[in-house]
């Protein structure tokens, strides 16, 4: 079963501290420019919450520049100049679907990462 990320109507925002431990999380050690993916679950294969939106909280070895993108080919950064990109360097958290593809890359070798999929109502 995905755990909750528990959206507070209430307060009207999003607490991220204090999360329970999830018990829907990818991992991987990158290696140099080499692209890792990982499709987002359905409803049917995260336990029975009939869920398809997720918070994907990232997770990265200190110092390490991943990018990531989400339905697009990751890629590491173009140099000083400032161009239109897919992929976002070292995003806390993510908004994701059932069936979105979580694309992630690093210019450097044996980067560790975690994705971990907390299910939302909204």
């Amino acid at each position: 079963m995905t755990t909750p990320y528990n959206i507070s109507s209430v307060t009207k925002g999003v607490n991220g501290f204090g999360l329970p431990f999830c018990d829907t999380i990818y991992t991987a050690t990158l290696g140099a420019a080499t692209e890792a993916t990982v499709t987002v679950p359905g409803s049917g294969s995260v336990g029975s919450l009939g869920v398809d939106k997720f918070i994907a909280v990232f997770s990265y070895k200190l110092f390490s520049d991943v990018w990531v993108a989400v339905n697009a080919t990751a890629a590491v950064s173009a140099g000083a100049t400032l161009l239109v990109s897919t992929s976002e360097l070292n995003p806390s958290a993510k908004y994701v679907k059932a069936g979105d593809v979580i694309h992630v890359i690093t210019a450097t070798a044996a980067t560790d990462i975690s994705i971990a999929l907390y299910a939302i109502q909204e």
